[in-house]
């Protein structure tokens, strides 16, 4: 589990995180969305204690990132947007160098190197030099070094950027996979259709302020209002069905087809269904339009407009 309360970073008098509150349940992903420089790797380095807060707290596995920065290191898994990976050395030589800083044992360091190089189809790169890795395999190798130690909790920044679609498919089934393994994780991304195929809570954050959180459809209803349901019907209706414009909140509408907005589908739809068999009209579906994260997101920020005075021109992400 990861919990802070008023988790507060002041650079040189400007505050790059302002009293900012989140839990994020053991099993769990939190999607930490924000614009570049609004907070999440400030964030992110406090999370892992790399930076101290300057006020609040923040407990990683129940412990605290001050008071316990040796353990909450050793018990998280970081990809960071920049890997600093050993260049010169081998695949293997660079996992098996990072084992032995975590201290695990020589067979345990082999075999997870091998097994997590295998699951992300590096298994034939293990002896090659990691300056010759593509852009996408190297992300993969700093993933597979965050995960070497099997850490309870891992903070991702940008998991899946730099991949082709095959690799990042294969990065979001191993967080999923970890996920049901009752690892706790934060994923930090631009990637919002991932995002929302991922998280089970988005955050978003702006100005170093938390302006929301919560689950995709509690952030949809919120910012974007109540869903819009489509019905397709099997012939034009041709002023037939004009009660429906009357009896619905119709947002628009085609010859045999119409969209309207309902707080209550559960049960509008099946009385809007049954009226509708009674007058005779042929209904070929009736859904939810989808929606997305995008535009939830959008309606966010779009309400958090307002620039903070004297931000610095140094780079506190």
């Amino acid at each position: 589990m990861i919990e802070a309360s008023g988790l507060t970073k002041i650079f040189d008098g400007f505050t790059a995180v302002d009293d900012l509150s989140l839990r994020v349940e053991t099993g769990s992903v939190f999607a930490f969305l924000g614009p570049n420089g609004a907070g999440k790797t400030t964030t992110i380095r406090m999370l892992t204690s790399i930076l101290e807060p300057t006020r609040g707290w923040a407990r990683i596995s129940g412990l605290d990132v001050v008071r316990d920065a040796a353990k909450v290191r050793a018990s998280v898994g970081v990809l960071t947007e920049q890997h600093g990976l050993y260049e010169r050395m081998k695949a293997l030589e660079y996992l098996d160098f990072f084992g032995r800083i975590y201290h695990l044992p020589r067979e345990v360091r082999r075999k997870r190197s091998e097994a997590l190089m295998e699951r992300f189809g590096l298994a034939d790169a293990l002896q090659r030099r990691v300056g010759d890795f593509s852009k996408g395999m190297k992300q993969k190798l700093a993933l597979v070094r965050a995960m070497l130690h099997d850490p309870p909790v891992l903070l991702l920044d940008e998991p899946t950027s730099a991949m082709d679609p095959q690799s990042a498919k294969q990065v979001r089934d191993a967080i999923l996979e970890l996920k049901s393994d009752h690892r706790t994780i934060i994923l930090t991304t631009h990637n919002l259709p991932e995002a929302q195929q991922l998280a089970d809570r988005i955050g978003v954050i702006r100005h170093g302020k938390l302006i929301a959180n919560g689950t995709f459809e509690a952030l949809s209803q919120r910012f974007v209002g109540d869903p819009i349901m489509e019905i397709r019907f099997g012939a034009p209706l041709n002023g037939a069905g004009r009660w429906l414009h009357n009896e619905l909140d119709v947002v628009s509408h085609g010859e045999d087809w119409l969209r309207f907005r309902t707080g209550d589908p559960r049960q509008q739809n099946p009385a809007l269904l049954h009226k509708l068999v009674s007058e005779g009209v042929s209904v070929i579906t009736l859904s939810e339009v989808p929606r997305s994260l995008e535009a939830v997101y959008l309606q966010i920020v779009s309400e958090d407009e307002t620039p903070r005075e004297g931000a610095p021109n140094g780079n506190h992400n």
